[in-house]
């Protein structure tokens, strides 16, 4: 084939076969890295809703049982939890708590973990969160917002704050 010519490709999303080979793999891969697009392709249901909150609780605020916590991990338990209506499963002020410390006050950005690495993808999962508990009053929206905008580069993207790139 020349690179000039087409190739053909599926004009649908074979969701039968997305779904069945999800079924086949371990719990521990279904629920951390594939829950959401199942919810995405209306499938949530072709997992056990008890195995996955079971694994995504026991998870605490880390990305597998054992880790450490961090912002992200805790992000996609809450939307988790949140589509399996099963947030009763935590301690909801816990979380609340949990990402509110991690927002500096001062400058209104969030860090993923304890190390401190700072990027507005962990604003974006900080807010995302919180606003899924109803929350938002834990943190400094006001500062949040400043820290976003900061983050704003040349090509309207977001990145980091001139100031923090050697952080």
């Amino acid at each position: 084939m020349t690179s000039t010519e087409k190739t053909e490709r599926p004009s649908e999303l074979f969701i039968d076969l997305h779904v069945k080979y999800i079924q086949s793999l371990d719990t521990v891969t279904k629920a951390a890295l594939i829950h959401l697009p199942l919810d995405l392709m209306n499938n949530v249901d072709a997992l056990n809703k008890g195995e996955v909150v079971k694994y995504v609780v026991s998870c605490g605020f880390g990305g597998h049982i054992g880790h450490d916590p961090h912002l992200l991990y805790t992000h996609y338990a809450v939307l988790i939890l949140q589509i399996e209506d099963s947030l009763d499963a935590v301690n909801v002020e816990k979380i609340v708590e949990y990402v509110a410390s991690r927002q500096d006050r001062q400058t209104g950005a969030f860090t993923g973990d304890e190390w401190g690495e700072i990027d507005s993808r962990f604003s974006y999962s900080a807010i995302s969160c919180l606003s899924l508990l109803k929350r938002l009053d834990a943190i400094d929206v006001k500062k949040a917002t400043e820290f976003i905008m900061l983050c704003k580069n040349f090509d309207g993207l977001d990145g980091r704050p001139e100031k923090l790139e050697d952080v």
